[in-house]
């Protein structure tokens, strides 16, 4: 049963629920709501909350421990001879579930039936050439061993999906049962219901816990297989970026320096952009514009922080990019050759920047006290020379902070990178030439006819843990700044 499906029927059985608890305790109280302890809704609401919550845990608690069991009971049947060397078990197991997803899909488009994809004996070569047919990315013919794990894998998942079904249904249910027969009006529904949306709102704070966990957990075992297949030492000091998707990494070179050098550049020509012209435009904003032009100024300003990123990465790719070749090329002064370069990148994404600095820095500025102010009008200063010599140094750790953290959103950007930058890896002082950054290889490594099991793809979860750390640091030093050095006012 699809999991919609299911969603929709423990929610009808929730909503009936709640109907049959909330008549049971009027009934209880001979339809007066004054002789119940708590009024009718919390009644409802407690049988209603019994049938969800339980079906809804034990739901998320299979999900997550299905895969463990299938996985661990698949992995069994494959051979130790089936594992090529420079591989591993896990990274055969990742061929074993895009296998098992590609039966499924070749059966809900008809060109394989329950029969043959159950079939153990099935050609492996045909076996191939239908799964590409379906749409699935395999860049090598499946081995038996392979295809016999993946029809086992893909049994399992089936039957496990169906009994999931029947016992979420069965919990709701009794649940539903259960909470009806324990209604009546002395039943202190209320505090049973608080304390359950208690902890449903205790759950839903882990949620972002529990999600980075998540993250970095994946990231880890990802690049830990990664360095399995490819030496640490030539990834983090290597100065050529050359995948070759030839091979199992013995034909590829895989060089950090290049893509941190083109991610720190392009970060660099944005954050010359940004930064004066945010800050100058909150001091502006804070120190010299009317409230009705602050109040017009200010919204106009923060619109560039919700266009979309693809839209920034058109602009650099149709417009700054042929108007910057226009002046630096060969019609002007011979120096650019293609429209996609580090000035072309980082223009863009230094003004798509201006609203995260001057946002914050604007907020920093309006904390600082009149009074300061005053003082240094009452001792002669101008405007001008008060901005200078006491808002700012005042101000001075919040707007740091401000432009760590724009730091780090330009380190993470991609879609401007890939429009407006190119792709080639280099070591290049020239900001005319065109580079590339982490992110925009990470996306280059997953997309296509990617074999998964490979160093070359595999790579893009060592850049994705490295520039994780980078910018978590960036994140980390921004906030230890603000915090050492912020002043509190009163």
């Amino acid at each position: 049963m699809p999991i919609v499906w299911l969603f929709l029927i423990v929610i009808a059985i929730s909503a009936v629920g709640y109907v049959l608890g909330r008549s049971r305790a009027l009934h209880s109280a001979g339809g007066d709501s004054r002789n119940l302890h708590s009024l009718p809704t919390f009644y409802g609401a407690n049988v209603a909350l019994k049938a969800l919550i339980p079906a809804f845990g034990l739901l998320i608690a299979w999900l997550l421990l299905q895969p463990l069991y299938v996985n661990s009971q698949v992995s069994g049947m494959i051979p130790d001879t089936a594992i090529k060397e420079g591989s591993s078990r896990s990274l055969v197991m990742a061929e074993v579930r895009r296998t098992a997803d590609g039966l499924n899909n070749a059966v809900s488009q008809g060109l394989l039936t329950e029969i043959e994809a159950a079939n153990p004996n099935a050609d492996n070569a045909e076996v191939t050439r239908i799964l590409k047919e379906a749409g699935q990315v395999v860049t090598s013919d499946i081995t038996q061993p392979v295809l016999l794990a993946a029809q086992k894998h893909r049994v399992m998942n089936t039957t496990g999906y169906s009994i999931m079904s029947v016992v979420i249904i069965l919990a709701a249910l009794a649940g539903t049962g259960i909470s009806w027969w324990q209604t009546h009006a002395e039943y202190r529904a209320r505090n049973v219901v608080e304390q359950g949306v208690r902890a449903l709102l205790l759950a839903a704070a882990s949620i972002a816990v529990l999600t980075t966990i998540g993250i970095v957990l994946s990231l880890v075992f990802n690049t830990w297989e990664f360095f399995k297949l490819y030496p640490a030492s030539d990834f983090f000091f290597g100065t050529t970026w050359a995948p070759s998707f030839s091979g199992r990494g013995g034909a590829s070179d895989l060089g950090i320096i290049p893509l941190l050098w083109g991610t720190f550049y392009i970060s660099l020509v944005a954050l010359l952009v940004a930064v004066p012209i945010g800050l100058f435009a909150a001091i502006y904003l804070s120190e010299y514009a009317s409230p009705r032009v602050r109040s017009i100024a200010k919204p106009l300003l923060e619109v560039l922080a919700g266009i979309p990123t693809i839209v920034y990465g058109l602009f650099a790719l149709l417009t700054v990019g042929p108007l910057l070749l226009d002046v630096f090329g060969d019609g002007g002064l011979g120096w650019m050759k293609a429209g996609t370069a580090v000035m072309t990148a980082g223009l863009v994404m230094g003004i798509m920047l201006i609203p995260f600095v001057s946002s914050l820095s604007d907020d920093i500025i309006n904390a600082v006290p009149q009074a300061m102010r005053d003082g240094s009008y009452g001792l002669g200063a101008t405007q001008s020379e008060t901005i200078r010599q006491v808002v700012l140094p005042a101000a001075l750790p919040g707007i740091v902070g401000a432009i760590l953290l724009a730091a780090s959103r330009a380190i993470g950007e991609t879609m401007i990178v890939v429009l407006g930058a190119g792709a080639a890896a280099r070591l290049s002082l020239n900001p005319f030439e065109a580079m590339t950054t982490v992110t925009a290889k990470i996306v280059s490594q997953l997309t296509g006819d990617a074999d998964f099991a490979s160093p070359e793809a595999l790579v893009a979860f060592a850049l994705g843990m490295t520039l994780f750390i980078l910018t978590l640091g960036l994140n980390i030093f921004a906030l230890y700044i603000v915090r050492k050095y912020r002043e509190q006012y009163e």
